[in-house]
């Protein structure tokens, strides 16, 4: 797990507007995601290769959402 106190290492998408906030850190084993309006509270972590896995499924389309909000696919 991050730090929370290391700031350096966090990279916020240039796509987040002001209520999407979502921040992301490698950690040297893997990546570890939070919500940066909330960053002292606890982040999720994942391994190299599932954090591999989940940007192609995003860059595949598996997570678009409908205009009703739920999963397209």
């Amino acid at each position: 797990m991050l730090e929370s106190g290391d700031e350096s290492n966090w990279r916020i998408s240039s796509f987040s507007g002001m209520n999407n906030c979502v921040a992301v850190a490698a950690t040297g084993s893997g990546v570890s995601v939070r919500n940066s309006k909330a960053a002292s509270a606890a982040n999720v972590s994942f391994t190299a290769d599932e954090w591999r896995a989940f940007v192609h499924g995003v860059k595949a389309g598996e997570f678009d959402l409908d205009d009703g909000g739920a999963f397209a696919g």
